[in-house]
């Protein structure tokens, strides 16, 4: 721990180090990405079809089913981010895991986020 002198003010504040995942959370967090991956991307085939609209449809949902893994991903991510600051009681890291979350679930939801947009 390193302690920091403030010249303007004579509070003394602690540099906290951020916290590392550990080897067991590390293939949980790889066993989750690889399911959220095979479930997103094996569930959609893109076919060619005769008729070009149905095409352009197909790739649609294809790359919508990518964009839905990335946010599935960071949704994860940032539960674990939030779970790891409430355990170190660092502000700065549980606000940015709380951002994490928030973007994974508009990521995750993009494509009905779009629909909503669009009627």
């Amino acid at each position: 721990m390193n302690l920091l002198k403030n010249k303007k003010h004579t509070e003394i504040r602690k540099e906290t180090a951020p916290l590392k995942m550990k080897r067991g959370q590390k293939k949980l967090f790889a066993l989750y990405a690889v399911m959220v991956l095979s479930i997103c991307i094996g569930a959609t085939c893109v076919y060619a079809a005769g008729d070009p609209l149905t095409v352009v449809n197909n790739l649609s949902t294809f790359i919508f089913s990518l964009i839905r893994a990335i946010g599935l991903i960071l949704l994860g991510f940032g539960i674990v981010q939030v779970g790891l600051s409430l355990k170190s009681h660092d502000p700065s890291q549980r606000a940015n895991g709380f951002l994490t979350l928030a973007g994974g679930i508009i990521i995750t939801f993009a494509k009905e986020i779009l629909d909503l947009i669009m009627g």
